[in-house]
């Protein structure tokens, strides 16, 4: 238990972080780029920085351990922060991007924390274990939205004073990972290969685990990095638009201290399939007007949407895979989810500039129902299965 609070509070910071980054990268884009459609470049860059340190994160944890890991993205976050603090003291686009990239890197380490918690737990306590840990999440609702409203004019130009501010909190976050304890794997077990990826990913169960979650960040990403940009266009004072990715952030956390026991009570599927019912009630209010109370409905729901979609996709990722072969496995997941982040973080600035909030929302819907249908077919496949199973050893 330990442990599993240790990357609570680190998870929580993490999220400080990153909210934070979404709040005022977008604003501080547009402030310094040379086309206000590429406003959100570096929040792409903050993704796709991610990406590209996702696979070489989950294998230097493979070799070196957790810790050294975590270690080692935080001061990833610190120094990326403080590029960025450079960058909009001398008003550098490219050392913005530059700067959000490295903060990604700092993200790609932190996304492993809940398979540290599912490492940490037994078997039975995994689902708790993972959604325990997202709870920290819910710092970040807090802290991020306050941070970022108190200090983006503290100091002279705006969100000079947030970047540093995230400086010291990779620093906090690098304090508490010194903290952790997590045994690495033996010598056996990192000498060995295990499957092929690409047999791993062939599995069912695999295909349906990292699609909720490309679908659960995918789309939240979409209209989470839009948000700040849109209540902006309708006039809409900062305060109201730190509100609701506040209680967007709460509703991405929050229900992660009951989502371990949903999903034991009623099975990870109907979890994930619940989480698309949420997105799609989530999208049809967005579509329905630009009041901040539309905004925060929209954000709340969404926010918890991901969170169906994300603690159950993760539940059936770690089902899927050995532990000599949690790197590839997990790296590739959580790599194919910073892609999709990294377009629609793209996406977002041309899409809210050039056509609006509205079809943005639209353009969101066919993958939530593809997700859908995938969760409703591979159910029934399960469940048809099963029968069969049952009945053949029934006449045996």
């Amino acid at each position: 238990m330990r442990e599993i609070l240790i990357l609570a509070i680190c998870q929580g910071l993490l999220l400080t972080h990153g909210v934070s980054m979404v709040a005022v990268t977008g604003l501080a884009g547009r402030a310094i780029a040379p086309d206000p459609g590429l406003a959100t470049l570096p929040l792409t860059a903050y993704v796709l920085g991610g990406a590209a340190i996702t696979l070489p994160a989950a294998f230097f944890m493979h070799r070196y351990g957790r810790r050294a890991g975590f270690s080692f993205g935080a001061l990833l976050g610190c120094v990326g922060a403080l590029v960025c603090a450079f960058a909009v003291m001398n008003r550098s686009f490219v050392l913005l991007i530059l700067g959000s990239a490295l903060c990604g890197g700092y993200t790609a380490f932190g996304q492993q924390y809940r398979f540290a918690a599912a490492d940490a737990a037994s078997p039975t306590w995994k689902s708790r274990a993972i959604s325990l840990t997202l709870a920290g999440g819910i710092l970040g609702g807090v802290l991020g939205p306050w941070a970022s409203t108190h200090t983006r004019h503290i100091l002279e130009p705006a969100y000079l004073g947030t970047y540093l501010s995230l400086a010291g909190i990779a620093l906090v976050a690098l304090a508490c990972v010194s903290r952790l304890n997590i045994p690495p794997l033996t010598a056996v077990e990192r000498a060995r290969s295990g499957r092929p990826i690409s047999e791993i990913a062939r599995q069912p169960a695999y295909l349906i685990a990292v699609l909720a979650a490309a679908t659960g960040y995918g789309v939240m990403n979409l209209l989470m990095t839009a948000t700040p940009l849109a209540m902006d266009i309708c006039g809409h004072p900062y305060a109201d638009t730190a509100l609701v990715l506040e209680w967007h952030v709460i509703g991405m956390f929050a229900p992660s201290f009951f989502t371990g026991d949903i999903i034991k009570r009623f099975g990870v599927l109907k979890v994930i399939f619940t989480g698309t019912a949420l997105m799609a009630v989530c999208i049809s209010i967005a579509l329905n007007g630009a009041s901040v109370m539309h905004f925060w409905w929209a954000l709340v729901l969404l926010g918890v949407g991901w969170n169906f979609l994300y603690i159950g996709g993760t539940t059936l990722l770690v089902e899927t895979y050995r532990s000599e072969e949690k790197a590839k496995a997990q790296g590739t997941n959580d790599f194919i989810v910073f892609v999709i982040q990294g377009i629609t973080s793209f996406a977002s600035g041309i899409l809210i500039s050039r056509q609006g909030w509205e079809t943005l929302n639209t353009y969101a819907l066919p993958a939530v129902a593809v997700t859908a249908a995938a969760t409703l077919i591979y159910g029934w496949r399960t469940r048809r299965k099963s029968v069969a199973d049952g009945s053949s050893r029934a006449s045996s």
